[in-house]
C-alpha cells in the first residue's frame, strides 16, 4: 500500500496550515482512514520527546507534528518530523536529524554541508510513513513561493515531488491581500507545482462571507483553481508551532482573559520574554483557564505593575530557553533576579527556567561562552546546574506531592524532557517529585517558599498542577478565584469542525 499525500501549504508563515492539517487528520481519521501527519523540515523551539522511528530511545520533533499524530490518533514518532532546525540566535540554529541533534549551524553550512543527509531523512521518513497509512498529510513551511529557495524547499517543494503529492493552498485573509496572494503564490509555483494545486483554502475570516464572492470569483477565473472554502476565524486551542504570535523581546502581550471573566477578578501570570525563548507552548494551558491573564514582558519590566489597572503580577513563570546563558545574563543585567523576589508570589521555573532560579551554572562554556565557565543564577534556589553535551530527550510520566506554588498537587504527572545538564541542591529544598527510573530530588525540581523550579515541559497540561499553580496564585493577591465554566470540546475535533467546509474528493485525499 501507498498512502495518498495532500500537502497542505501557504502563501506565508503563520497563515493557519498547521490548524488546518490538524483538522483534516482529525476528520479523515473519524471517516475512517489510516493517517500519518508529516512534515518534512520545521523550525521551531517548540519541540516533543517522542520515540525514534528506529525504537532506539527517543528524539524531538515540532509540536504540530505531536499535536497532529495525536489527531489522527497515531503513536507520534520521529518519521512525521524528520528534520528540526531549533534557532539558537545569530542566524544559528541546532540541527536535528532523525530526532537526534548532529550540528549547531548557520544557513550556508546546512544547505553546503548537511542538506542532502536531510533530504535522504525526508525521503525514508515519508517512504515509511506512506507504506502504512492511506494518507499522508503533510505540513508545509512559510511560504510555497520562496523562489530563493525552490531548489532546496524540503518542506514544500521536495515535499510535493518526492510524495507525488496533491497541493490544497492555505492563504489568511486576517493580513490583507489575501487574493494577491493567492494569485502571486500560484504564479511563481515551479510548473509541476503549479499542476498539483487542487484548490485554495481562505483562512480567519469575520463577518459576511459574501463580501469575498466577487474576489474569490476573480481569483478562479485568473488562476483556474477552485477556492474550495473560506473558514471563520476561531482558535480550537490547538499548541503554537512558534512563538510567531508572540510579542517581540521590548514589547508586552497578552494572552487569555477574554473569557467574560471581569478584570478585578482576573490573576495576572508575568512570563519575562527571553530572547532565546523555547517551549512557549507550556504556557498556553494556564491562558486557556478562565481569569488567568499570560502577560509576556520585557526583562526588564516593572512586575509590580503588569497586571490591570496597574496591579502587581500574581504569579511569574520563567519559560524554557534555546540558549541558557546568553539569556540568563540578559536577565541578570536586567535585574531580573530583583523583581522576582520583591514580587512576593509564586514563581516557578521550567526547565531553562528552573536553571536560572539556583545559584550558579558550571561548565557554561558548553554553551559557547567562551572562557565562561561558571555563570551566577538569579539565586532564588540553593540548587547548582552543571551542564554537560549529553542531552535528555524523553516522554516523562512523574509523581508529585504538592509544596510551594504546587501545595495542593498530588499524584501522577506528565510531559517530557529536553535539556543538557543536571541540577543538585546546595541546600535546603523541598524535592516535590519522583520519577520510575529512581531519580528524584532537584535533578527533577525543586521548591523553597513559594519558588519551585522543574525540568518536566508540560507540567501545566496536567490539570492538577495547574489547578493548583492557579489556586496559588489567588490565594496570593486575595481574590476570588471565579467558578470554572464547563469544559470546551476536544481541540482536535474543534480543528476538524472547522476544515468541515473543505470539499476532500476536490484536493484528492477523500470523499466529498
Amino acid at each position: 500500500m501507498t498512502a495518498r499525500t495532500l500537502l497542505v501549504a501557504g502563501t506565508a508563515s503563520h497563515v493557519g496550515k498547521s490548524t488546518v492539517a490538524a483538522g483534516l487528520c482529525r476528520r479523515l481519521t473519524d471517516a475512517g482512514y489510516d493517517v500519518a501527519p508529516f512534515k518534512a523540515q520545521n523550525m521551531s523551539n517548540n519541540a516533543r520527546a517522542v520515540p525514534r522511528a528506529d525504537g532506539e530511545g527517543f528524539g524531538e520533533i515540532g509540536v504540530s507534528q505531536y499535536v497532529q499524530a495525536r489527531a489522527a490518533g497515531v503513536r507520534p514518532t520521529t518519521d512525521h518530523n524528520p528534520v528540526l532546525l531549533k534557532p539558537r540566535g545569530d542566524g544559528e540554529s541546532q540541527l536535528v536529524i532523525d530526532g537526534e541533534a548532529v550540528a549547531d549551524v548557520p544557513p550556508g553550512d546546512y544547505y553546503d554541508g548537511w542538506w542532502g543527509r536531510a533530504r535522504e531523512a525526508v525521503v525514508d521518513a515519508h517512504g515509511r510513513l506512506a507504506a502504512d497509512a492511506d494518507v499522508v498529510v503533510a505540513e508545509g513551511a512559510g511560504s510555497i513561493a520562496e523562489i530563493n529557495l525552490h531548489d532546496r524547499d524540503l518542506a514544500n517543494v521536495e515535499t510535493a515531488r518526492v510524495a507525488d503529492a496533491e497541493i490544497l493552498l492555505v492563504a489568511d485573509v486576517e493580513r490583507g491581500g489575501v487574493f494577491a496572494a493567492v494569485v502571486g503564490t500560484l504564479d511563481l509555483l515551479p510548473d509541476d507545482l503549479r499542476e498539483r494545486v487542487r484548490g485554495v483554502v481562505i483562512t480567519k475570516f469575520r463577518g459576511d462571507r459574501s463580501l469575498l464572492a466577487d474576489g474569490v470569483e476573480t481569483v478562479e477565473e485568473r488562476t483556474g483553481v477552485p477556492v474550495l472554502a473560506v473558514l471563520p476565524h476561531d482558535d480550537p486551542g490547538l499548541p503554537a508551532e512558534d512563538s510567531v504570535s508572540l510579542p517581540a523581546r521590548g514589547e508586552r502581550g497578552v494572552a487569555g482573559g477574554g473569557d467574560g471573566v471581569g478584570a478585578d477578578r482576573r490573576v495576572t501570570v508575568a512570563v519575562p520574554r527571553l530572547p532565546h525563548l523555547s517551549n512557549a507552548t507550556d504556557l498556553e494551558p494556564l491562558a486557556r483557564v478562565p481569569g488567568v491573564r499570560v502577560a509576556y514582558t520585557p526583562l526588564d519590566a516593572d512586575l509590580s505593575a503588569v497586571g490591570p489597572r496597574g496591579r502587581p503580577a500574581d504569579a511569574a513563570v520563567l519559560p524554557g530557553t534555546k540558549n541558557t546563558v546568553d539569556d540568563l545574563l540578559a536577565a541578570r543585567a536586567a535585574g531580573l533576579g530583583e523583581r522576582l523576589r520583591a514580587l512576593d508570589a509564586p514563581v516557578v521555573g521550567l526547565c531553562g527556567g528552573y536553571q536560572f532560579l539556583g545559584e550558579r551554572i558550571e561548565g557554561a562554556g558548553i554553551e559557547g561562552t567562551g572562557d565562561r565557565e561558571t555563570v551566577p543564577g538569579l539565586g532564588l534556589l540553593p540548587v547548582v546546574t552543571r551542564f554537560s553535551p549529553e542531552k535528555r530527550v524523553e516522554p516523562a510520566t512523574w509523581r508529585v506531592e504538592g509544596c510551594g506554588p504546587l501545595a495542593g498537587a498530588a499524584g501522577r504527572v506528565e510531559g517530557y524532557e529536553i535539556h543538557a545538564g543536571e541540577t543538585r541542591a546546595a541546600g535546603a529544598v523541598r524535592t516535590p517529585f519522583s520519577a520510575p527510573d529512581g531519580r528524584a530530588g532537584a535533578e527533577l525540581g525543586a521548591a523553597r517558599g513559594a519558588v519551585l523550579g522543574t525540568y518536566l515541559h508540560g507540567l501545566f497540561a496536567n490539570p492538577a498542577a495547574r489547578e493548583a499553580f492557579v489556586d496559588a496564585a489567588y490565594a496570593g493577591c486575595g481574590r476570588e478565584r471565579p467558578a470554572s465554566t464547563a469544559e470546551r470540546s476536544s481541540p482536535y475535533d474543534r480543528a476538524a469542525a472547522l476544515v468541515d467546509r473543505i470539499d476532500l474528493g476536490a484536493v484528492g485525499v477523500g470523499d466529498a
